[in-house]
């Protein structure tokens, strides 16, 4: 569950600001990328741990609102449900703490139970906010059964080639591909490019590094110096899960036979709309959304 204050700007250590306005909002970024998948008409089931609380009630009652799968969601009578605090600033940048609660909990057994029960996929969408060795586990399972694996590095931090030789598309934004490649403190000073080739040395097939109102940068065999897909320009208010719409519906686009260029100008127009409004769920578009604001773009060039 996301807590988030508004506030014109986000405190350094040991200031105290107020004057924010406080709203509570369904996230978690793997239910952020659930819902934006099934926002774009996927079929989708989600794998995970809630607490057995009203916050864990509220999100899978969210869940069950977009007829998302949620069978293999488990209810630890023991933990909280996962809670991200979130300040927002005037500009809609964030700051993001996250207690992880419950999500650690999650093991082999839930996701070998699941993947069971599900049959076959197409497509398998992760982040980071459960723990790696069951990240590791789901990928190597949805590899051999077939799928494609889509992984957002975030929380950012350090990979090594036995979980990145079974990821098809790496997504990560631009300060998580100096932590996969440097795991130092100074991220922001690896050169992308360089970092880029090193990941791809890795084993990880497409690596696209999401930069914000830059847009988005491919690297792979095809394009090894990157090819940039644009952002479209909005007034943002919130850049809150835009993030994990990218994913969510870039995983959609690639999966329906887009190229990858067009899936990232799909993606990119959902993060989009969603930048333009409060919350991570809340802000997710629907399909028709997303096409209309294509649309309407494609008429204005």
């Amino acid at each position: 569950m996301d807590l988030v204050v508004n506030i014109p700007t986000i405190p350094k250590p040991g200031e105290t600001l107020l004057g924010g306005v406080f709203n509570t909002y369904a996230g978690g970024k793997g239910a952020n990328q659930a819902v934006a998948a099934a926002r774009m008409g996927a079929k989708v089931s989600m794998i995970g741990v809630v607490g057995k609380d009203s916050f864990g009630t509220e999100l899978l009652e969210c869940m069950d609102a977009e007829n998302i799968d949620r069978r293999f969601v488990r209810i630890d009578p023991d933990l909280s449900t996962g809670v991200a605090l979130i300040q927002v600033n005037g500009s809609g940048d964030n700051s993001i703490a996250v207690a992880q609660g419950a999500n650690f909990c999650l093991t082999n057994e839930d996701i070998e139970i699941a993947f069971d029960a599900i049959g076959s996929f197409d497509a398998l969408i992760m982040p980071l906010e459960t723990p790696v060795e069951q990240v590791y586990q789901s990928a190597k399972l949805a590899s051999e059964m077939g799928a494609k694996v889509f992984l957002n590095p975030a929380p950012a931090q350090f990979l090594d080639k036995n979980l990145l030789q079974f990821v098809d598309v790496l997504l990560p934004n631009e300060y998580e591909v100096g932590i996969l490649t440097t795991d130092n403190a100074n991220p922001k000073e690896a050169d992308l490019s360089s970092s880029a080739k090193e990941i791809l040395s890795l084993g990880v097939a497409n690596l696209l590094v999401t930069l914000g109102n830059q847009g988005s940068t491919l690297f792979n065999e095809h394009w090894p110096n990157g090819k940039n897909i644009p952002a479209f320009d909005v007034q943002a208010s919130d850049t809150t899960a835009a993030g994990d719409c990218f994913v969510g519906t870039f995983a959609v686009g690639m999966q329906e036979g887009k190229s990858m260029i067009e899936a990232a100008e799909f993606a990119s127009a959902a993060a989009a709309i969603s930048v333009t409004r409060a919350g991570a769920q809340t802000s997710l578009p629907y399909r028709n959304e997303v096409e209309t604001f294509l649309s309407e773009r494609s008429q204005q060039k």
